[in-house]
């Protein structure tokens, strides 16, 4: 016996088919929905874990700008006093250059040369003098070049060949000079017994 459906089983079929769509559709939806709201609550998290971290850092870096100018404004202080220090120090060794000038003078200046002037600006002293000859010039250059503690880096400004009457109408050839000399400080300087005199190293002032 032959059995005939007259029923509209094609239609039945495709409304199953589009009924399981849908719910395969609305479930992928909400599991799509699911899977974004996780991670969306993840990345808030992590955002959120690393704003903390970044106050946090801000909070500390704020506490080692404050040290940093604590340090520095240490450093000014020290330098400061250093600078005082210093000054005091060159206050105290000063107060014997002029004394140490005159004996190195003493004992730096060769026979037949003399000092007409002298005359001293800070750690510069500029020397006015007259030599027999243009040798003992160079000599009493090569003595405070070489043998001074307290005198160094001479410098011959000028030397000029003139005539010095002696006796009457005598008169002899001479050479005017005007040397500048530093003058050293105590805490640069050697032991003032370390260096000898040139041998035969007298003169007048």
């Amino acid at each position: 016996m032959i059995l005939i459906n007259l029923l509209p089983h094609r239609e039945a079929a495709r409304k199953k088919q589009k009924d399981q769509f849908f719910t395969q559709l609305g479930l992928s939806a909400l599991l799509g929905g699911i899977v974004c709201g996780a991670v969306f609550t993840w990345y808030q998290g992590q955002i959120a874990s690393q704003q903390d971290r970044n106050a946090f850092l801000q909070t500390e870096i704020k506490k080692l700008e404050e040290e940093i100018k604590d340090i520095a404004n240490l450093q000014r202080e020290i330098a400061s006093l250093r600078a005082r220090q210093t000054a005091v120090e060159n206050l105290q060794g000063d107060r014997n250059l002029p004394v140490h000038l005159l004996d190195e003078l003493v004992a730096q200046l060769p026979d037949g040369v003399y000092l007409s002037s002298m005359r001293q600006e800070n750690q510069s002293v500029l020397l006015v003098g007259v030599a027999q000859s243009q040798e003992r010039v160079s000599d009493l250059l090569r003595n405070l070049a070489n043998n001074s503690p307290w005198l160094v880096r001479p410098d011959l400004v000028e030397i000029v060949s003139a005539r010095s009457s002696v006796s009457g109408r005598d008169q002899r050839r001479v050479s005017n000079f005007t040397i500048r000399v530093s003058l050293q400080r105590p805490s640069a300087a050697p032991a003032a017994g370390s260096a000898a005199p040139a041998p035969g190293a007298t003169g007048k002032v």
